[in-house]
C-alpha cells in the first residue's frame, strides 16, 4: 500500500447532497479541485444540483462570483446516484444525516467501491467516528473531517483522529484541509469535539433559562449579543441549528458523558415533535416569514417599549465608586444631559475618578468623535463629591463599589438614611443579591439592579434586575432611565450571574476542564470557538482579559447559588490563580504578555 502521506488529493467524493454536502462540493470545486456527490435517488439528485447552483447564483448576485467562475464550478460537480463514480476519489467525506447506522451503511458502500489507498472521512459533529470507520477494511484510512455550517463560509475544520488513524492520514487531511482556505484543528475522537462540547451545553442552558421563565428569549439573546459580543444570541442560534439537531446532537453527548447539562431541556424535544424546528421549518422558537428565512416575525406579546417621560423630571444622578465602572456610568448619565454626582471615599480619589472621565472624553475628542466644547459641557456636569448627604437631591443613584456585599449592604444603610422618599437605589453588581442590598434599606420596593457592562461608556447593555420586593413602577423607571442614557435593556430576576455571566462563565470553566484533560491546547480551543462559533475572541484570550481571578470569584458564586457540581471551578483554573497568573495584568495567564 502507498505511503498515504505522499499523497495529493486530486477528486474528491462527497456522498450525501444535503445542505452539508452540497455546500462542501462547491467549496471543493471553487478551489479547483472535482467532485463527485452521491445521493439516492434521481430527486435528490436534481435537488443537489438545485441548492449547489442556488448558492453560486447567490453569489453572482452579490457580485462575488462571475457568471464564467460559476460555469467553471459547475463543470466539476457531478452529481450521480452510482456509488461507481467514487473509484477515482482520493478523499471520500461522507456527509448523510446524524443517525449512525445510516453513516455506517456509507461507510460501507464506500469501502467496496474505492481504492485501497482512499481516505474515507466522516462528516460528523457528535458521533464517534471509530464507531463509524470501524466498519470498514481500513480503520487506519478513517477520520473525521467536521466542516460548520454554511461550509463554503466557516473557516474551522475539525480533523478528527481516532486510536487507529494513521499520522499520515491526518497530514494529508491536514494539508487538503488548508488548499481548500481552511483552518484545521486535530482532535481526539469524543463526541461533541471541541466547538459542539463547548457550545450546546451553554446553548441548553440559555434554553432552559427561556423554559423557566426566567428571561424572555429576545432578552436572553439580546443579552449575549450586546453583553459578549456574540454574533448571534443562543435562542436564535438554537434556531438555525435545527432543533432536531439540537436534540440528537445533545443525546448523544449526553450517552457519552452522562452530564445532565448535556440532557436536551424538554421543550426542546417538543418542539421537535411539533415540527417547529427552527428556521428550516419557518418555527422554532421564533415565527419566520417562510421556511428558511432569516427574518422574524414579531410577537404579539413582547414587552412594551419603555417610556423615558417616567424620568423627564429626573436632573441629578449619583454615582457611588471611583473604578473603571463607577467612571464610566458617570460619564454615560452625563452624556445623557444629567448632572452627576460621582462620590469617592476622599477629596483627591473623587478628583481622580473625575479625571478618568475627562480621560476619557479626551480620547473621544483625539479620534474626531467628539467637539472639545461639548467635552467641556459634559465634564462640567460631573461633581467630585465625598459626603453620601451631598446626594439628597439625587433621583436615582447607582453603587458601584467593591463587589462585597458586606460592603454594599453597610453603604445601602447609609444611602437610605440621606436620600428622599421618592430616589430609586441601584446597584450594578454583577453576581450578588440585590435583595440583599434592598433588605438593608427601608425601602426594598424602590431597589433593582442596573447591571451595566465594562467599559460601561462603549457597551450597550444593561440587565435590569428585579427582587421580589421591587416595585414593578420602579422597575419602569428602572426602564425608562436606561433608555434614556442611550442604552438597551434585558429584565431578569434576583439570581446570581443574572443572565450574561449565568451563561458566559459555565462555558468558560468548561473550556479550562477541557484544557486540564489535555484534550486540546488553549490555542486550538481559541481557534474552535472563534472560527467554527464567529466568537469574537476563544475562551482563553477572554479570561485572560477579564481576569483569572474575577473569574474564578464568579464561577464561586454561581456554585454557591446554583450547587450544580459542573460548576466548580476548574481544579487548573484554582492552581493559576494560586500562582498569580491572573491574565494580562499579571503578565500571564494562559497566554505569556510582555
Amino acid at each position: 500500500m502507498a505511503d498515504v502521506s505522499t499523497v495529493e488529493i486530486e477528486q474528491v467524493g462527497i456522498v450525501g447532497g444535503g445542505t452539508m454536502g452540497a455546500g462542501i462540493a462547491e467549496l471543493v470545486a471553487r478551489h479547483g479541485v472535482p467532485v463527485t456527490v452521491i445521493e439516492i435517488d434521481e430527486d435528490a439528485v436534481v435537488a443537489c444540483q438545485h441548492r449547489i447552483a442556488g448558492s453560486l447564483d447567490r453569489q453572482i448576485r452579490r457580485e462575488r462570483l462571475t457568471v464564467e467562475e460559476r460555469e467553471g464550478i459547475l463543470a466539476l460537480i457531478t452529481v450521480t446516484t452510482d456509488p461507481a463514480e467514487l473509484a477515482p476519489c482520493d478523499l471520500i467525506v461522507e456527509s448523510v444525516p446524524e443517525d449512525l447506522e445510516e453513516k455506517q451503511a456509507a461507510f460501507q458502500v464506500i469501502d467496496r467501491y474505492v481504492s485501497d489507498d482512499a481516505i474515507i472521512a466522516t462528516n460528523t459533529s457528535s458521533l464517534p467516528v471509530m464507531d463509524i470507520g470501524v466498519v470498514t477494511k481500513r480503520p487506519n484510512r478513517v477520520l473525521g473531517f467536521h466542516f460548520f455550517n454554511p461550509a463554503q463560509v466557516m473557516q474551522l475544520i475539525e480533523l478528527v483522529r481516532t486510536v487507529v488513524t494513521d499520522e499520515s492520514v491526518v497530514e494529508v487531511a491536514r494539508r487538503f484541509a488548508e488548499r481548500i482556505g481552511k483552518v484545521p484543528v486535530v482532535v481526539g475522537d469524543r463526541r461533541g469535539f471541541i466547538a459542539n462540547q463547548l457550545l450546546f451545553p451553554y446553548l441548553n442552558q440559555a434554553v432552559g433559562m427561556v423554559e423557566g421563565g426566567y428571561a424572555t428569549k429576545e432578552d436572553v439573546d439580546t443579552a449575549m449579543r450586546l453583553g459578549t459580543g456574540l454574533p448571534m444570541g443562543p435562542i436564535a442560534l438554537a434556531d438555525l441549528v435545527g432543533i432536531d439537531t439540537f436534540v440528537g446532537i445533545m443525546d448523544a453527548m449526553h450517552t457519552q458523558f452522562g452530564d445532565q447539562r448535556f440532557a436536551p431541556r424538554p421543550v426542546l424535544s417538543q418542539l421537535a415533535s411539533a415540527g417547529f424546528t427552527g428556521r428550516k421549518a419557518g418555527r422554532g422558537f421564533y415565527r419566520y416569514e417562510e421556511p428558511g428565512s432569516s427574518r422574524t416575525i414579531a410577537e404579539d406579546d413582547l414587552r412594551p417599549a419603555a417610556d423615558p417621560e417616567l424620568v423627564a423630571g429626573w436632573q441629578r444622578v449619583g454615582v457611588i465608586g471611583t473604578g473603571t465602572m463607577a467612571t464610566g456610568i458617570a460619564e454615560v448619565c452625563a452624556r445623557s444631559g444629567f448632572d452627576v454626582a460621582l462620590r469617592g471615599r476622599s477629596d483627591q480619589k473623587a478628583a481622580a475618578a473625575r479625571d478618568k472621565v475627562a480621560s476619557s472624553l479626551g480620547r473621544q475628542v483625539d479620534r474626531g468623535r467628539l467637539d472639545a466644547e461639548e467635552r467641556d459641557r459634559i465634564l462640567d456636569r460631573i461633581t467630585p463629591v465625598t459626603a453620601l448627604e451631598e446626594l439628597a437631591d439625587c433621583d436615582v443613584v447607582v453603587e458601584a463599589v467593591a463587589e462585597d456585599l458586606d460592603i454594599k449592604r453597610e453603604l445601602f444603610v447609609e444611602l437610605d438614611r440621606v436620600l428622599g422618599p421618592g430616589a430609586v437605589l441601584a446597584t450594578t453588581t454583577s453576581s450578588l443579591p440585590v435583595i440583599e442590598c434592598a433588605m438593608a434599606t427601608s425601602r426594598p420596593d424602590r431597589v433593582v439592579g442596573l447591571h451595566f457592562f465594562n467599559p460601561a461608556a462603549i457597551m450597550r447593555l444593561v440587565e435590569i434586575v428585579t427582587t421580589v420586593r421591587t416595585d414593578p413602577a420602579v422597575t419602569e423607571l428602572g426602564r425608562a432611565f436606561v433608555a434614556r442614557v442611550g442604552k438597551t435593556e434585558v429584565l431578569c430576576g434576583d439570581r446570581a450571574g443574572f443572565i450574561v455571566n449565568t451563561l458566559l462563565f459555565p462555558y468558560l470553566n468548561d473550556a479550562v476542564k477541557m484544557l486540564d484533560s489535555h484534550y486540546a491546547t488553549a490555542e486550538e480551543i481559541d481557534t474552535a470557538m472563534k472560527l467554527g462559533c464567529g466568537y469574537p475572541m476563544g475562551p482563553f484570550e477572554l479570561m485572560d482579559v477579564v481576569g483569572l481571578d474575577v473569574t474564578l470569584a464568579i464561577l464561586e458564586r454561581l456554585l454557591e447559588e446554583f450547587r450544580q457540581p459542573s460548576m466548580e471551578p476548574a481544579s487548573l483554573l484554582r492552581h493559576m490563580v494560586e500562582a498569580g497568573f491572573l491574565g494580562r495584568k499579571a503578565g500571564r495567564g494562559f497566554y505569556v504578555y510582555r
